[in-house]
C-alpha cells in the first residue's frame, strides 16, 4: 500500500467523483452529517476542518459561520479545492499534515468528519487532545464515524467506487465487521459508538455521543 492513499491515489478529481454517487441513501447520509453540524452554529464561529479533502463540507458550512479553514495533506486536493471554494470568500484550504498541526489561533469548532480518523490513521483517544488544543475556551470538537446500521449502504458505496476505478477491487475475504479492504491495499476502518464513548470518557472533557440519520455516529467534545 502507498504511504498515504489519499495523497497518492484518491485525491482531487478522483475524490470529487467518489462523492458524485448515484445512491440516494448515501447522498442523504452526506447531507445529514453537514446538517447536524450546521444546527450547532450561530453564524459567528471560526471553524477548522481536519482532513478536509477538496472542501466539500467546508463549502456548505461556509454559509453558516464567520470563517472556515480546512487542512489536507494532499497538495492536489488543496489546489483543486480552493478553486471549488471560489464562491465562498470566507473559506480557505491549506496544505498541512493532520498529525503535525501548527496554528497560532484557536477555533470555535474543530471538525473531523466523514470517518476522517480512519483516513488519517488517528486513534480517537490520542487525537481528541490534538483537536481540543486547537479549540477556543467554550469551543467544541466534532468527530464522526459510521453507524453499524449503515454497513450495507457503506459497502455498496465503496463497491460503486471500485467499479468506477476510484478504488481497487473490494477484497471480500478481508472485508467485514466495519472494515473495508481493497486488493490494492486500501483499508477503511470504523470507530463504533462504544469506541467514541470510551474516548470521550477518557478525554476528561464534557462530551456526548449521538447517532444521526442511522448513518453516522458523532462524538462531540466541549472545552
Amino acid at each position: 500500500m502507498t504511504e498515504n492513499y489519499y495523497t497518492e491515489n484518491m485525491h482531487a478529481h478522483k475524490l470529487y467523483r467518489a462523492y458524485q454517487t448515484g445512491s440516494k441513501r448515501i447522498k442523504q447520509y452526506l447531507k445529514a452529517e453537514i446538517s447536524f453540524v450546521a444546527k450547532h452554529l450561530h453564524g459567528t464561529e471560526h471553524i477548522l476542518e481536519l482532513g478536509a479533502g477538496y472542501g466539500r463540507i467546508m463549502k456548505e458550512l461556509s454559509k453558516n459561520c464567520h470563517s472556515v479553514t480546512g487542512i489536507d495533506i494532499s497538495k492536489d486536493n488543496v489546489e483543486f479545492g480552493n478553486k471549488y471554494l471560489g464562491g465562498a470568500p470566507n473559506a480557505k484550504l491549506l496544505v498541512m499534515d493532520a498529525h503535525d498541526l501548527h496554528f497560532e489561533e484557536t477555533f470555535d469548532i474543530v471538525l473531523c468528519l466523514q470517518n476522517g480518523l480512519s483516513a488519517m490513521k488517528a486513534q480517537p483517544f490520542e487525537y481528541i487532545h490534538k483537536m481540543m488544543a486547537l479549540a477556543s475556551p467554550g469551543g467544541k470538537a466534532f468527530i464522526s464515524s459510521y453507524s453499524a446500521k449503515f454497513w450495507g449502504c457503506r459497502l455498496a458505496w465503496f463497491q460503486e467506487q471500485a467499479g468506477l476505478g476510484l478504488l481497487g477491487e473490494i477484497d471480500a475475504a478481508k472485508t467485514g465487521d466495519g472494515v473495508i479492504v481493497c486488493k490494492d491495499g486500501f483499508q477503511a476502518t470504523t470507530h463504533s459508538w462504544e469506541d467514541l464513548d470510551a474516548a470521550g470518557k477518557a478525554s476528561g472533557f464534557q462530551y456526548e455521543v449521538v447517532e444521526v440519520d442511522e448513518s453516522s455516529v458523532f462524538l462531540i467534545v466541549a472545552k
